[in-house]
C-alpha cells in the first residue's frame, strides 16, 4: 500500500499510538497561536491586533466548518481521486458509531490531528494579505478556501486506499509522490493561493518607498519557538504510531531547521553585512517547511543537506517581491512555497531506501522515477491553489470587497476593523478614529 502518510494498518487500537497522536494534535493547534506572535509581530504596530485576529478567527471557522463537512471531503470515499464525498463523514458524527478505527488510532483523534492541520494552513495563508485586507472578507474566505481549496487538496495527498474510505486521492494513490505532512498541500499550497491574493489585493500604501519593518521582534521570536514546538507534532504525529518513524521524523524536525538557520544567517551575512534576530527565525521556519514533506523519508544527514538547501534559497526568495513588485507581505511565497518545494522534489534526491517509504531517491540509486512524481505533485497542487484563491479572491472583490480604505490603512486597521489598538501607550486616539470615520473614541487617561 502506496502511504504519504507512514501508518500501519491494524484492527486493534493502540492505547500508546492514541495517545501519541492526541499529544501531536494539541502540538498542532498550538501552533496558530504561535503562528499569530509571529505573524503579529513582522507586522506595524498598528496591524498587530488584525494579524492575530486573522489566525484566531481561523480556529473558529475552520473547526466548525472542517466538522460539518471538511473532513468528508478531505478523507471521504474518492470521486475520481480528486474530492472525497462531502457527506460521508458529515458533521464527524458517522466516526462516533462503533468507534472505527484509521490504522490503530480511533478515527476521531485522526479527524482531530487533521483538523488541526486545516486551521494551520487556512491560518498561513493570511500572511500575504497583511494589514489590508477586511476581516470580513477574511472570515469568509477562511471557510470558502478550507472546503474548495484545502480539503480537495488534502485528499490528493493524505486520502490513501483503504485508510478511512475505500478510495483515496490521486496524488498519494496514483503518483505515488511522497508527502508525509503536507509540504504540497499545505505550504505550496498556502504559497501560491498567498501569491494570487497579493496580486488581486495589491500592494499595501507604501510599498517599496515605505519602511514596513516589523515592529516586535520579541513576538516574532516567541512565535517561532511556539511553532517549532509545535512542528514536532506535525510531523511526527503524521506517522500515526509513536514507534521508530516518528523517531526519525522528531530527530529530523530539529536538524532540518538548525541547518536551515545557519545557511540564511550566512546568505544575510554576506548579502547585508549582518546576521539578524528576523532572519534567524525565518531560517529556522523554512527549514521547518522543507522537512515536512520529507521528515519521514530522509536520513538525519539528508534532512540537513535539506534544511541547508532550504535556508539558503529562501533567503534569497523573499527578495524576489521587491523585484516583481508583489507585496507577499510576510513572506509567505518566499518561505512556504520555496520551502515547500525544495523540501518536496529534495525527496527525489535524497529519499533514503531504509526508512519506512522503502523509496531511493536520484542519490540513493533510484534514478529520476521518484523525482518526476514530486514535481508533478508540486505542479498539480500549485496550480490548483493559485487558480482556485484567484478566482474566490476576485469574487469576493466584486460581490463584498476584500479591501480596507485608504484612509482606514493608512490610521492603522486595528483601530478601523476592531476598535482596539495593540498597545495602550497612555494618550488619546481620537484623532486617528476621526481620520477613518470611527465614531467611537477609546480615551487612555496617562494618570490612571
Amino acid at each position: 500500500m502506496s502511504c504519504s502518510l507512514i501508518c500501519v494498518v491494524e484492527l486493534q487500537i493502540n492505547t500508546g499510538d492514541t495517545a501519541w497522536l492526541l499529544t501531536s494534535a494539541a502540538l498542532v493547534l498550538l501552533m496558530t497561536p504561535g503562528l499569530a506572535f509571529f505573524y503579529g509581530g513582522m507586522v506595524r504596530s498598528n496591524g498587530v491586533l488584525n494579524m492575530m485576529m486573522m489566525s484566531f478567527i481561523s480556529i473558529g471557522t475552520v473547526g466548525l466548518a472542517w466538522a460539518v463537512v471538511g473532513y468528508s471531503i478531505a478523507f471521504g470515499n474518492s470521486v475520481h481521486g480528486l474530492f472525497g464525498n462531502p457527506f460521508q463523514f458529515a458533521f464527524l458524527d458517522p466516526l462516533v458509531a462503533g468507534d472505527p478505527a484509521v490504522g490503530t488510532v480511533p478515527a476521531l483523534a485522526f479527524a482531530a490531528f487533521q483538523g488541526c492541520f486545516a486551521i494551520i494552513a487556512v491560518a498561513l495563508l493570511s500572511g500575504a494579505i497583511a494589514e489590508r485586507m477586511s476581516f470580513r472578507s477574511w472570515t469568509t474566505l477562511s471557510v470558502l478556501w478550507l472546503v474548495l481549496v484545502y480539503a480537495p487538496l488534502a485528499h490528493w495527498v493524505f486520502a490513501v486506499d483503504g485508510l478511512t474510505a475505500t478510495s483515496g486521492g490521486w496524488i498519494v494513490n496514483r503518483l505515488h509522490a511522497i508527502d508525509l505532512a503536507g509540504g504540497t498541500a499545505i505550504e505550496v499550497a498556502c504559497g501560491a493561493g498567498g501569491l494570487a491574493l497579493a496580486i488581486v489585493l495589491g500592494p499595501r500604501l507604501g510599498f517599496r518607498s515605505n519602511p514596513m519593518r516589523p515592529h516586535n521582534m520579541t513576538l516574532v521570536m516567541l512565535g517561532t519557538g511556539l511553532l517549532w514546538f509545535g512542528w514536532f507534532g506535525f510531523n511526527s504525529g503524521s506517522a500515526l504510531v509513536a514507534g521508530s518513524s516518528a523517531a526519525l521524523i522528531w530527530v529530523n524536525t530539529l536538524l532540518s531547521p538548525c541547518a536551515a538557520m545557519l545557511a540564511w544567517l550566512f546568505v544575510e551575512r554576506r548579502r547585508d553585512g549582518h546576521p539578524t534576530s528576523l532572519g534567524a527565525a525565518s531560517g529556522a521556519v523554512a527549514g521547518l517547511v522543507a522537512i515536512t514533506p520529507s521528515g519521514g523519508a530522509v536520513s538525519p544527514m539528508g534532512a540537513m543537506l535539506i534544511g541547508l538547501a532550504a535556508g539558503a534559497i529562501c533567503a534569497w526568495a523573499v527578495s524576489w517581491k521587491y523585484r516583481f513588485g508583489v507585496d507577499d507581505s510576510l513572506d509567505l511565497v518566499g518561505v512556504h512555497m520555496v520551502g515547500g518545494i525544495v523540501g518536496t522534489v529534495g525527496i527525489g534526491f535524497l529519499a533514503d531506501p531504509r526508512t519506512a517509504t522503502h523509496v531511493a531517491g536520484l542519490f540513493f540509486g533510484g534514478g529520476l522515477d521518484q523525482l518526476w512524481r514530486q514535481a508533478v505533485a508540486v505542479l498539480g497542487v500549485g496550480t490548483f491553489s493559485f487558480a482556485m484563491t484567484w478566482l474566490l479572491a476576485i469574487i469576493l472583490k466584486r460581490t463584498m470587497g476584500v479591501r480596507v480604505s485608504p484612509e482606514a490603512e493608512s490610521a492603522g486597521i486595528d483601530l478601523a476593523e476592531h476598535s482596539e489598538a495593540g498597545y495602550d501607550l497612555g494618550f488619546t486616539q481620537q484623532s486617528a478614529f476621526r481620520g477613518i470615520g470611527v465614531g467611537t473614541t477609546i480615551h487612555h487617561d496617562a494618570q490612571e
